[in-house]
């Protein structure tokens, strides 16, 4: 008898699954490493970014159940840090740039998280809102930040010495990995133990509590994670378009960032990514065409419609299709 013949049902189905699950990847990767070739450079790092910061903000909200009104801050923070160091010190790699960056949203993510996290709900998203338009007006005031005019003209450089980065070409597939990268941390921290206990915080809190985990080092830690993740976003940002500005320090972006993952799918890996890329086409198309002023009324409109039609976002039904006809 052969090894699949010894298979039960429910293990060929997982495994049948999981070859499903890894063909996908493979044509996603294949179709990102020709997406340069067909599109923009520079368009396509500007959603790999947002995308990115999208699944961070989604690890947070559709794994670990807590709304987040402030997540432009680390956004920003990873920005700026990487911003300035890139420009103050000229002989300073990006990798490192951004790596300086990332650990800077990583700090301030567990000053933040360990006072937010003492609250649950909408006292704890009015906390992360509070915290970040503090970090909001400390940007716009501190000079080293460039205020209202943001920091610009922050060098590239090129990747560990040997690569040139002004190359948009080469750029490009620096911030492909770097989203992978991220993606995988994210996919691997989901499926981990930690990740089932996450989940069981988000659907009942006092049952994972009476089961004996410490409900608030886990959720500090996922907060951590998805400020890190959020502060990889913005460092990148900051080399792809040498700027830093007050824009992704704002609370609109926090806003949109919670408009892209909704969209997309709250809980699904996918969903912040396909919602990233919708709105952040639709944010380029409109501001091209005569609507451009219109712009945040359409995303609205879009959103609402999407909200009504779509309760669980479009990668969410879609899932919910697959499952229902295709056992």
């Amino acid at each position: 008898m052969s090894a699949t013949q010894t298979l039960t049902p429910a293990m060929q189905r997982r495994r049948q699954a999981k070859l499903r699950r890894n063909t996908l990847y493979l044509v996603l990767i294949s179709i990102g490493l020709a997406a340069p070739f067909v599109a923009y450079p520079v368009f396509l790092m500007k959603v790999l970014c947002f995308a990115l910061f999208a699944c961070a903000f989604n690890l947070l909200l559709g794994f670990a159940g807590l709304l987040s009104f402030g997540h432009a801050a680390f956004l920003a923070t990873g920005g700026y840090f990487t911003g300035i160091m890139l420009a103050s010190y000229p002989g300073l790699t990006p990798e490192l740039g951004i790596l300086i960056g990332t650990f800077a949203a990583v700090v301030l993510g567990t000053l933040f998280g360990a006072l937010a996290i003492r609250r649950q709900g909408i006292y704890f998203a009015m906390v992360t809102l509070a915290l970040a338009q503090m970090m909001f007006f400390f940007f716009v005031q501190a000079p080293f930040t460039g205020g209202e005019d943001g920091l610009h003209g922050v060098p590239r450089g090129s990747l560990f010495g040997l690569i040139d980065l002004n190359s948009n070409l080469n750029m490009y597939y620096f911030v492909f990995a770097v989203f992978l990268i991220g993606f995988a941390i994210i996919h691997r921290t989901v499926h981990s133990p930690y990740g089932q206990v996450l989940k069981a915080i988000r659907e009942n809190e006092p049952r994972a509590v009476s089961l004996g985990y410490n409900v608030d080092a886990y959720k500090l830690l996922a907060f951590v994670l998805s400020a890190g993740l959020a502060g990889l976003a913005g460092a990148t940002k900051t080399v792809v378009f040498q700027l830093a500005s007050l824009t992704d320090a704002h609370w609109h972006m926090s806003g949109e960032v919670i408009l892209m993952t909704l969209l997309g799918g709250v809980g699904t890996l996918f969903g912040p990514l396909v919602g990233a890329g919708l709105v952040v086409s639709l944010q380029t198309q409109l501001a091209q065409s005569p609507l451009g002023n219109w712009v945040s009324v359409i995303l609205g409109a879009i959103f609402v419609i999407c909200v009504l039609s779509f309760r669980s976002g479009i990668v969410g039904e879609i899932q919910k299709i697959v499952k229902k006809n295709f056992k």
